[in-house]
């Protein structure tokens, strides 16, 4: 009993530090700390092993994916096509669809291998000079960029971001695994998550609300606007090397290891990008190195959380936990996806949380003789659902940082289109697999 106490209580005393701004890292290791303290397990072996073999496992696992990663998504914004594809599509849907040309924008180049969060900084303030002229409330913004962002391009078939390719590590298959129940259930959300968010919009401004920057955005002080007369790359020079990044992780996955796939698929999208928008560039090497940085931040914060579920995972409380779900009674994919839904949850991370759940589970489930391809796309699906609860790194970023909302203003619409959507989509996906 104290085991499982412990284990809420260093729950919400990440989500608290989390939304007081603490750094992740400090939070994370605070909130082992207390996992260690009432789970009678060693602080230092909690911390020297438990959770340092979590961090650093990750890190050795995925370093290369997310570096290359953010090297891309840097060339990309520092050739000015990120800015090109994001004005290109608000200028042809225009401001009365400002919101649906915020989540293309950002789903289009998420999907096409670019970082969440060069995205994110990217197409906030064309978000903003369109909900300006529409005259939509700020505090939608957020929801829009996290919807568009992660909440299906991430977990759809054939997707390059990390948590479509984890599971290809643990379940030997390609990033297009799951079949058209996968590309049925990405289309669902895009569009059912669509139509909800700007069902929530149209409510707020039948209520009044009107645009006011808040006094926080990064922009308060600044010009917003599409870039002026700044000349940028055509479209379709920009959107190329975002094509060539699927094109070539979807086919050389059929021959090759996933991760291999996606470091070549990546490594071809920078040189393309540069060749194709020759130029635009003004350097070589300083965008390598500031997508070195990036990709060390990012992996760090990761690797905290990853860190805090490994300890977390040597909990008696924990142990409980697994035991209940190996012999729930049910199909093993249910179980495969609460299991997947909890530990993201816990770790406010969908790749740290796959990277702590997976090794536990699959290899329980492939010997049980499950389809791999069903196991992988529902993994994918439950890893993008309750990880996005408030202390998610990327939602945090995006209200506070690149917003400069609040949470107590802006979340409402992140929950219901990035958490309870994607997790009713889960128990329907997990129903049609069985089905069909």
């Amino acid at each position: 009993m104290l085991s499982m106490i412990g284990l809420v209580a260093a729950l919400a005393l990440l989500v608290h530090m989390t939304l007081r701004g603490v750094n992740i890292i400090v939070a994370a290791l605070l909130s082992s700390l207390v996992l260690a303290l009432t789970s009678g397990i060693n602080p230092d072996t909690a911390l020297s092993e438990y959770y340092m073999d979590g961090f650093t496992g990750y890190f050795a696992d995925w370093f290369l994916v997310f570096l290359l990663g953010a090297i891309f998504g840097k060339v990309i914004q520092d050739t000015r096509s990120a800015a090109s594809i994001a004005d290109w599509i608000s200028r042809r849907l225009g401001p009365d669809w400002a919101l649906f040309a915020v989540v293309a924008a950002c789903a289009v180049m998420t999907y096409g291998g670019v970082s969440l969060f060069v995205v994110g900084f990217t197409v906030y303030p064309i978000a903003v000079s369109l909900f300006r002229v529409a005259d939509y409330p700020h505090r939608f913004i957020p929801a829009a960029l996290v919807f568009g962002s992660v909440s299906f391009t991430m977990t759809s078939p054939g997707s390059p971001e990390i948590q479509n390719i984890i599971p290809t590590e643990f379940f030997g298959t390609a990033p297009t695994a799951g079949g058209w129940i996968g590309v049925f259930i990405g289309l669902l959300i895009m569009t059912v998550g669509g139509l909800w968010l700007r069902a929530l919009l149209q409510r707020a401004v039948r209520r009044g609300e009107t645009f006011e920057l808040p006094a926080e955005s990064p922009l308060r002080s600044e010009a917003t606007g599409q870039g002026g007369h700044t000349e940028l790359p055509g479209p379709v020079f920009a959107l190329l090397p975002l094509g060539v990044v699927l094109l070539v992780l979807n086919v050389l996955s059929q021959f090759i290891d996933s991760k291999t796939a996606v470091l070549v698929a990546l490594v071809l999208g920078i040189a393309s990008a540069w060749v194709l928008n020759l130029r635009f560039v003004t350097g070589f090497f300083r965008p390598m190195g500031t997508g070195s940085q990036n990709a060390l931040i990012a992996i760090a914060n990761t690797c905290a959380v990853v860190g805090f579920g490994s300890v977390a995972a040597e909990t008696p409380a924990f142990g409980s936990f697994l035991d209940v779900l190996l012999n729930v009674a049910g199909p093993p994919l249910m179980g495969l996806a609460l299991f997947v839904s909890v530990v993201c949850g816990i770790t406010g991370s969908a790749s740290g949380g796959l990277g702590i759940a997976l090794p536990i589970v699959a290899p329980d489930y492939m010997a049980q003789g499950v389809d791999p391809g069903a196991m992988h796309r529902v993994s994918a699906l439950a890893s993008g659902g309750i990880d996005s609860l408030p202390h998610n790194g990327y939602v945090v970023t995006t209200v506070r940082a690149i917003s400069g909302e609040t949470h107590k203003r802006a979340y409402g619409p992140i929950f219901m289109v990035s958490v309870l959507l994607p997790t009713a989509a889960l128990g329907l996906a997990v129903a049609m697999y069985l089905v069909f």
